[in-house]
């Protein structure tokens, strides 16, 4: 597994080289996961659909139904409004 951040005007994150686009990430993205105000997630999602990326995950307090939606209707799996670290140690731990 690989994390490869995405965000703008930044050059590195923990030491891994970060990309301004999702459209810049070279190769194969798996799932997005977002953590960005809820009214920048209309762009992540149409990025994430023009990618055929299959998933998308918005963090917890993060809520934009409409581009939810539409990542739904694009055949994308969507989560929202959930914090991926506490379901994993819900479920796996």
């Amino acid at each position: 597994m690989q994390i490869v951040p995405v965000r703008p005007f930044t050059e590195s994150v923990l030491g891994e080289p970060a990309f301004a686009r999702l459209n810049d990430v070279p190769g194969k993205v798996d799932l997005v996961n977002v953590f960005r105000a809820a009214d920048q997630i209309d762009a992540i999602v149409d990025e994430a659909i023009a990618l055929n990326i299959p998933a998308i995950w918005i963090q917890q307090g993060i809520i934009n139904e409409a581009a939810a939606e539409r990542a739904k209707a694009a055949g994308l799996f969507v989560v929202m409004d959930r914090c991926i670290k506490i379901d994993y140690l819900r479920l796996c731990l």
